[in-house]
């Protein structure tokens, strides 16, 4: 059990310390604790190693002294001898100074003593407390090695030890007791002098410990409850991490997280012993359990990591192509400096390679010196301050398909190198490091609505920063289908027959009360495409809305169900000319998103007031099959013939009095609108006859566990702020997903399982030929076993339907209880783009559709 220097810092904290070592001595373990110096103390030897004045260090000793008896008498101790004993040692290295001993032998010997004196002050208290504590001198238990190319600094402050299984030290430590305390950071060298472990030192010590002793665990005990999936202090969403392997605790660890040093990991996964990193004070936290590799769960991004104070060397010559020992050459100038070097990039005539400061030691002169002498065989170009950021993952190339959104917040970035781990292990790109702290946030949030970092797999997902730590995460609303009765409903529906399409109005109406608080909005459209149920379309005629349609078909439904005061849009894509001239036979305002139908039809729209649909140049969404802007988009007409299209108007005596842009679904970042709101305001002031303005839909519906959803209050603060700017146009919009997906849910049984090498299949009586979008554009929709929702999820299962395609699996490493034919499965956020995109393909029959009014 190792303890960092905030857990020794207080009497609490060392009672905390007795309490947690006395309940693992009650599992019947024996328990060696492992404990930094006091915190401060470190970086005060180290001040009292840079004196050169004596009087000087004799009063940093003494003030180091105070601090120590402070503590004792915060804990009603008197003074062990034990104690004062090593506080003479100190004040007598203080004295002597470096003279007798050498420098960095001193150094070591001088800094080795903030652990010599908290842990013979913790002996101390935790034998008067009633815990019988036995004080071990680390350094008769860890023998530090010479290492290959090791130069004196690095052999006496940045040791490395032999941790090959001692027996002899497990029956010497078994013969004196049951608890035992001993120190971390420090190791006794062949010669017997005193060393250091360097940075993150005591981590290592105690791991070195358990390699050796073949502990049943080594436990770190820190201010915090594990590792997270990015730096709580950038993003308070953060997801606790409850299970990596040692590869990825280690890399996590070395690009940038602090809670482990990534040294402390190797000893332990040569001998097999699982690490456990806890809090101190939150005892009752899981922590993160790190230990061999476990193949039970999905490939996933683990975390999104940011180191920064990044240099970057670029080295260039026409004359390297193929001349051998040039890398030889460059590289031997970095070993002649000392310099460590991190990523390596190459070309045929550029190498680039990353400095890591917490490495190295990067001043100007140590840079400046290094690029004198790679100047004398190449081109050297200095790039800093840079930062590294990293994506995490086991199996990192088999998730590059679910990473294009994530990436494309690189396009607008300066990368100016980018590195893919030979073992499988991250992707790192180096940027400016000025960007960092506002990307990392906005990366953490793609990589969860990517489905990249598996936030649904609750067995290596835990809580949020947020939620352990902050004010609480904001509690969504819980869906409708867990409430305790309306499961039951459910259960009951389905056991009549499935597969079934289940809507829930209320969730409905919430949701359109939602977008009519939008004071911004003159008018919101409900984009019929996403359900058509005459009970959606009645409700929403209920709460105020106008409705947009984009084939006669839909124009026939919704004319069918809703008066005739109520307002129509008609937006089709490459729609042909009768189906425009049904269009114009109806009340609905007709959109145009091309040349060519005013180009060749134009009489069909003589006299008429239309609205035009442009492209903006750009899509979002988190798949490319919802982008609906750009070149690579059929959507939209080109900016670029805006005035052709104009002046065609103008010959048939057409008005353009709206312009329309919608660029893509799932959007979640509010600005978004305000942005394609006020490009069409720019565009209008040009035009002259516009007067409403539809920013489109989109709004993005959160899927995966911690996903921020859509703060509305934002959005409408955004829309007011450009609608003051331009408050003489109308401002429309046209949401469809965001009113009805968490309404409905699909109820279908479990048919069977099968096992398939490492995989596992849930079969279940429907499929793609009942809800498309998973096989259509990998789309996310929560999958439930409503029959055991109560149950904990253990297994990890491909759940697919029956159709005779390898595409038809509606969810992909889904964790969930162990099945039993005929349980109901439930699918999530299935009231928008299900029903009205199934088809009757094996001929697999109708899926029915149930309305919930309460």
């Amino acid at each position: 059990m190792k303890f960092g220097g905030t857990s020794v810092a207080t009497l609490p904290r060392w009672q905390n310390i007795m309490e947690l070592a006395a309940s693992r001595r009650a599992e019947g373990a024996r328990v060696v604790i492992v404990v930094s110096a006091l915190s401060g103390i470190t970086d005060a030897l180290k001040q009292l190693c840079a004196q050169g004045d004596k009087g000087k260090r004799i009063e940093s000793a003494r003030a180091i002294e105070q601090r120590h008896y402070e503590l004792l008498d915060h804990m009603g101790l008197a003074v062990p001898a034990t104690l004062e004993a090593r506080l003479k040692d100190l004040l007598a290295l203080a004295e002597t100074g470096s003279a007798k001993l050498g420098e960095l032998a001193w150094q070591a010997q001088v800094q080795a003593h903030g652990e010599l004196l908290s842990s013979t002050l913790g002996a101390a208290f935790l034998t008067h407390s009633g815990l019988p504590t036995q004080w071990v001198d680390a350094r008769d238990c860890l023998s530090a090695i010479a290492l290959p190319n090791q130069n004196e600094r690095t052999k006496l402050l940045s040791a490395m030890v032999e941790t090959k299984p001692d027996p002899a030290l497990s029956d010497r430590l078994a013969a004196l007791g049951d608890v035992f305390i001993t120190q971390g950071f420090i190791a006794r060298e062949s010669e017997g002098r005193t060393v250091l472990l360097g940075r993150g030192g005591s981590d290592t010590s105690a791991s070195y410990f358990g390699a050796l002793l073949r502990a049943l665990r080594v436990e770190i005990w820190t201010d915090v409850a594990g590792m997270f999936t990015a730096n709580p202090r950038q993003v308070s969403g953060a997801r606790l991490l409850q299970k990596l392997d040692y590869e990825e605790a280690q890399e996590i660890a070395s690009t940038g997280a602090k809670v482990l040093h990534p040294r402390c990991l190797s000893p332990l996964r040569e001998s097999r012993v699982p690490l456990l990193v806890k809090d101190t004070n939150r005892p009752e936290l899981e922590g993160t359990v790190i230990g061999p590799q476990v193949r039970e769960h999905a490939p996933s991004v683990k975390a999104v990591s940011a180191r920064k104070g990044i240099t970057l060397i670029s080295m260039e010559s026409v004359g390297m192509w193929q001349q051998v020992g040039f890398l030889a050459d460059v590289f031997a100038q970095f070993k002649q400096h000392g310099l460590s070097v991190d990523l390596i990039g190459s070309a045929e005539t550029n190498v680039t390679v990353s400095l890591d400061p917490t490495e190295n030691l990067l001043d100007s002169d140590a840079i400046a010196a290094l690029a004198g002498d790679l100047a004398k065989v190449c081109r050297v170009k200095v790039i800093a301050p840079c930062a590294a950021i990293t994506l995490v993952g086991r199996g990192m190339r088999s998730m590059l398909h679910t990473l294009s959104s994530v990436l494309a917040e690189f396009d607008q970035l300066r990368v100016h190198l980018i590195s893919q781990s030979s073992n499988n292990l991250n992707l790192t790109f180096v940027v400016d490091e000025d960007v960092v702290d506002t990307l990392i946030p906005h990366l953490h949030e793609l990589l969860i609505s990517a489905g990249a970092l598996r936030t649904d797999d609750s067995a290596l997902f835990g809580p949020s920063w947020q939620s352990l730590y902050g004010s609480g995460d904001v509690v969504p609303s819980t869906a409708w289908w867990r409430d305790g009765a309306q499961r039951q409903r459910l259960l009951d529906i389905a056991a009549e027959a499935t597969p079934r399409y289940v809507y829930h109005l209320p969730t409905v109406c919430r949701q359109a009360r939602a977008l009519k608080s939008l004071g911004a909005v003159d008018r919101v459209h409900y984009a019929v495409k996403a359900n058509t149920h005459p009970a959606i379309l009645r409700a929403l005629v209920d709460e105020g809305f106008a409705f947009e349609c984009v084939s006669p078909g839909e124009l026939d439904a919704v004319t069918a169900v809703v008066p005739e005061s109520v307002p129509l849009l008609f937006t089709p894509n490459f729609a042909s000319r009768g189906d425009f001239e049904r269009g114009l036979a109806t009340r609905a305002t007709i959109t145009l998103d091309a040349l060519h139908p005013i180009e060749h039809w134009g009489e069909l729209f003589r006299g008429r007031e239309i609205s035009l649909r442009v492209d903006l140049g750009r899509g979002l969404g988190h798949h490319e099959k919802v982008r609906t802007g750009g070149s690579g988009s059929k959507f939209g007409l080109p900016i670029e013939q805006l005035d052709s299209f104009l002046r065609h108007a103008d010959a048939h005596g057409v008005i353009v009095r709206g312009l329309h842009a919608h660029l893509g679904s799932g959007v979640l970042d509010a600005n978004h609108w305000g942005e394609v709101y006020g490009q069409l305001a720019s565009l209008a002031e040009r035009i002259g006859s516009i007067a409403f303005l539809n920013i489109g839909g989109g709004l993005g519906v959160p899927s995966h566990p911690g996903e921020s959803s859509l703060d509305i209050g934002e959005l409408d603060a955004v829309l007011r702020q450009v609608k003051a700017a331009y408050p003489h146009y109308q401002l429309w919009m046209e949401p469809g997903r965001y009113l009805v997906a968490d309404a409905g849910v699909l109820l279908t049984h479990v048919t069977q399982t099968k096992g398939k090498g490492s995989w596992r299949y849930l079969g279940v009586d429907t499929g793609m030929n009942s809800l498309i979008r998973p096989a259509l554009y990998d789309a996310w929709h929560e999958i439930a076993n409503l029959t055991r929702l109560d149950e904990p999820a253990t297994a990890l299962f491909q759940v697919v339907g029956p159709i005779c395609e390898s595409g038809d699996v509606l969810g992909s490493d889904r964790r969930l209880p162990e099945p039993q034919e005929g349980d109901v499965i439930l699918v999530a956020q299935a009231g928008a783009y299900g029903k009205v995109m199934s088809s009757p393909y094996n001929l697999r029959g109708d899926t029915e559709e149930i309305v919930l009014d309460d």
